[in-house]
């Protein structure tokens, strides 16, 4: 395809295109940059010449000391977006150079460029010991980010109706892991509606994913897709860990935070995004210091950043398929479904839990194309106008309702018991009882859905659980929220005891730890700890995770001290 180059106020404007720009392109003085000198090395490139590439793995931070770097934006369909031009005294990164990933924009030299290259490992080493200096840059970076976003130009693009439930599932997941995208319907966009000729692609093959080096998957996988545009790296097994965390919701991400800037080696798995559960919350407001409320999304984002300023190796999304606890060569290992084995001295165990999926006759069917188990902004699009059904009494649900609420017609909420006080807080039931659009219909449960021959959502069936008549509502969309069972599958057979409902047990509530001090959030097998929702007796609210997640950095200190010391 022949290159788009598409103009952007970003050229000649930039206050304009960038609303805080002086804090999104800081201009460094010669006094800072010297400073930063121990930190790198000089690079030189001639006019022309590419100093990083999209999709190809970005060497680092650079500092510009002469010339001028043009930065510009492109997608797998050939489209060219100038972004911005840096001269002398700005840098060139993105938060992903934290961690050496993949680059997001292209940068060329405009004539002979000198610069300092900064790699990844140097630059968190920069951010920690100046720490003035290093929060400019920090919020610079994060803020880099958040404009190629908001962009909607560069990254993969996403051809396929908005309407596709396989759209917003792949939509969903690339917001959620924060990777720039943006989606083209081929029913009104010419180069999409071209694009799906070209490869002939049947409805079970959209969405097609152009990646920025112009591969295309048809619907692909989250994993496959992770791959594709390089944010998986390969290199983890080559390691040996200090710490394995395994799940990246609240717990998990403080384990990671807390140890990382303890000078522990991390390495955190989660299966699909950062955040878990509480990632997808619209909007949690019950957590210390935050007054107005935050999003389940921005709390976990500024966790990620966090871990990753301190060093912490994100293998998102990878899903460890299980756990060696036999330590034949003195660590644990982790295998993980993309064949490879992971080692660490210790692990922690904060996989959450799983959505529970109600026996609801053909939900599988319409898994991801009308039934859903959390509630976004994408999902409200596709709600926008129209009636829900949204399952569940709890905190999930009532937020989920709520915020729903501001974009269906009508929110029917069904209920198996009688009330919501026993299960909701307060403040939720007072937002639904006042919002004219959430109907409540208690002593109920869904039966089954049905849809159309085009596969997707059409009609939710239910009963009262106090008649046998059944009733429907002609809906597309329908919202679970009915609790979630423990994701410990991946540890069978390593020893770590699990309680009747399949949660971990740890401190001395284990038959295995009687007549021993344990730390309390360690299992029955040493060097196995557990924190967050996952572990049995936790009180599954996103502040306590975060304080276990904190708490058992000090337990892995103790353990990987004695683990140390020579037998006798």
């Amino acid at each position: 395809m022949s290159a788009d180059i598409t103009a952007s106020p970003a050229i000649g404007a930039p206050s304009t295109a960038f609303p805080r720009y002086e804090q999104t392109f800081p201009a460094l003085s010669d006094h800072e940059i010297a400073r930063m000198r121990r930190f790198g090395e000089l690079r030189t490139y001639r006019d022309g010449e590419t100093l990083f590439e999209t999709g190809k793995v970005g060497p680092g931070m650079f500092v510009v000391l002469s010339g001028t770097v043009a930065i510009t934006q492109r997608d797998g369909l050939g489209h060219i977006s100038p972004v911005i031009d840096q001269g002398p005294g700005q840098f060139l990164a993105e938060i992903g150079q934290l961690s050496g990933r993949v680059a997001l924009v292209d940068g060329h030299a405009e004539g002979d460029v000198e610069t300092l290259l900064i790699p990844p490992e140097q630059l968190r080493a920069l951010l920690v010991a100046e720490a003035e200096l290093g929060e400019r840059i920090m919020r610079a970076l994060i803020l880099r980010r958040v404009s190629l976003i908001q962009g909607g130009v560069g990254g993969p693009v996403l051809i396929g109706s908005l309407s596709l439930g396989d759209t917003a599932r792949l939509q969903n997941f690339l917001a959620r892991n924060g990777q720039p995208h943006h989606v083209l319907d081929p029913a009104t966009d010419k180069d999409a509606a071209d694009l799906v000729a070209r490869y002939s692609a049947s409805r079970a093959d959209l969405p097609l994913v152009v990646c920025p080096d112009g591969n295309v998957l048809r619907n692909p996988s989250e994993t496959s897709l992770a791959l594709a545009v390089g944010m998986i790296t390969n290199h983890a097994h080559e390691k040996l860990y200090d710490v394995a965390v395994v799940g990246g919701g609240p717990a998990g991400l403080a384990t990671a935070v807390y140890a990382a800037s303890e000078g522990l080696s991390v390495a955190v798995f989660d299966a699909r995004a950062f955040g878990g559960q509480a990632g997808a919350s619209a909007r949690i407001e019950n957590y210390l210091g935050f007054p107005t409320g935050i999003s389940g999304q921005a709390l976990a984002g500024r966790a990620y950043n966090q871990a990753q300023k301190f060093g912490a190796e994100m293998l998102i999304p990878v899903s460890v398929r299980s756990l060696d606890c036999s330590q034949r060569d003195g660590a644990f290992a982790l295998a993980t479904e993309c064949g490879q084995s992971l080692r660490a001295k210790s692990i922690v165990v904060a996989s959450g839990a799983r959505y529970r999926r109600p026996e609801i006759e053909n939900l599988d069917a319409f898994e991801g194309r009308g039934v859903w188990y959390w509630a976004s902004p994408i999902e409200a699009k596709l709600c926008m106008g129209q009636d829900v059904v949204l399952v569940g009494g709890g905190n999930s649900a009532g937020q989920a309702a709520v915020f729903l609420s501001g974009h269906a017609r009508k929110v029917y909420m069904i209920i198996r018991g009688g009330g919501l006080g026993a299960s909701m807080s307060r403040y939720l039931i007072e937002r639904i009882e006042a919002a004219p659009n959430i109907e409540l219909i208690f002593n109920a449960e869904v039966i089954a859905v049905e849809g159309g021959e085009d596969g997707s959502l059409e009609r939710v069936r239910w009963k009262s659980r106090l008649a046998p008549e059944q009733h429907s509502f002609d809906v597309r969309n329908l919202f679970l929220f009915v609790g979630a069972d423990p994701a410990t599958h991946w540890l069978d057979g390593c020893g770590v005891t699990l309680d009747r409902a399949g949660f971990v047990v740890t401190g001395a509530q284990s038959e295995q730890n009687l007549g021993r001090p344990v730390p309390p959030l360690e299992t029955s097998v040493p060097g196995v700890f557990a924190v967050g929702d996952v572990r049995s007796g936790s009180v599954k609210r996103v502040g306590g995770a975060i304080g276990e997640g904190a708490q058992v950095v000090a337990a892995l200190h103790g353990y990987l001290v004695d683990a140390m010391k020579p037998a006798l």
